[in-house]
């Protein structure tokens, strides 16, 4: 049985596309994480760096929510338009389910869903 994974993820939302003997589901998960305010003026260096530490905090706990979504794939593509990816393949590279897993990046602008699992059909060539 072949498991192969597809995931679209920014910093707001992460796309789920599981390919599994020709099944493929997709789910989606929001990442809950605050957008980055603008202080403006001279800084003390308190609001900043403690926004800073949070979001770094909640990031981390969304790349988690992500990962336990995807069980020890065979092969992964991870797509995005930003810095979101790389992140997430820092993560993954070290967790527990990375396996012998061959893992590919790929910058994606924003796709729908049908866009996403297609990419990744294609990806792992997949009959369509």
């Amino acid at each position: 049985m072949r498991n192969h994974v597809g995931i679209w993820i920014d910093h707001k939302k992460a796309v789920i596309v599981q390919a599994t003997d020709g099944r493929v589901t997709t789910s989606t998960l929001d990442s809950e994480v605050a957008a980055h305010p603008h202080f403006g003026g001279q800084q003390d260096g308190g609001g900043e760096k403690k926004y800073e530490e949070r979001r770094s905090h909640d990031l981390a706990r969304y790349y988690d929510e992500v990962l336990l979504q995807v069980k020890a794939p065979d092969g992964l593509l991870i797509l995005g338009p930003g810095e979101a990816k790389r992140e997430l393949l820092e993560r993954f590279v070290r967790s527990a389910s990375r396996g012998k897993c061959r893992v590919e990046l790929e910058t994606a602008g924003v796709l729908s869903d049908g866009q996403i699992a297609a990419k990744v059909k294609e990806h792992f060539s997949m009959a369509r």
